[in-house]
């Protein structure tokens, strides 16, 4: 038999995940169009993206998902929620996104995140 205090908590753990990943994101123009990544890996990244994320992660910043941009999560835990959803987000199968689409993806993430926040006119 279950314990009732384990799964509360676990319950209490994933409520504070999603919350702290419903942050705001950077705010202004759209970063990633501007974005031309140099490295293939990147770049190749940024089609996945724009495939795979941007219609919940608009740009990388917040819409149906939460933001990604200011996000510093770390690659492996990139890949373990690509793999196995957490809440709304699906699970993302080896079949649907192979492990170098993956990576490529991470790479993409992060040098997204690495990038200058896009200036803002009044």
């Amino acid at each position: 038999m279950k314990k009732p205090g384990i799964s509360f908590a676990i319950l209490v753990v994933t409520a504070a995940l999603l919350a702290g990943g419903c942050g705001t994101a950077r705010r202004g123009a759209p970063l990633a169009p501007a974005f031309v990544p140099a490295d293939p890996v990147v770049a190749r990244g940024q089609q996945v993206f724009y495939a795979q994320c941007h219609h919940c992660h608009p740009h990388g910043e917040a819409g149906l998902g939460p933001a990604l941009n200011n996000k510093p999560l770390p690659g492996f835990l990139v890949k373990f929620q690509a793999r196995h959803g957490l809440g709304t987000m699906p699970a993302f199968s080896q079949d649907r996104l192979p492990a170098d689409e993956l990576d490529a993806l991470v790479a993409y993430l992060a040098a997204l995140r690495a990038s200058p926040a896009p200036e803002i006119a009044d």
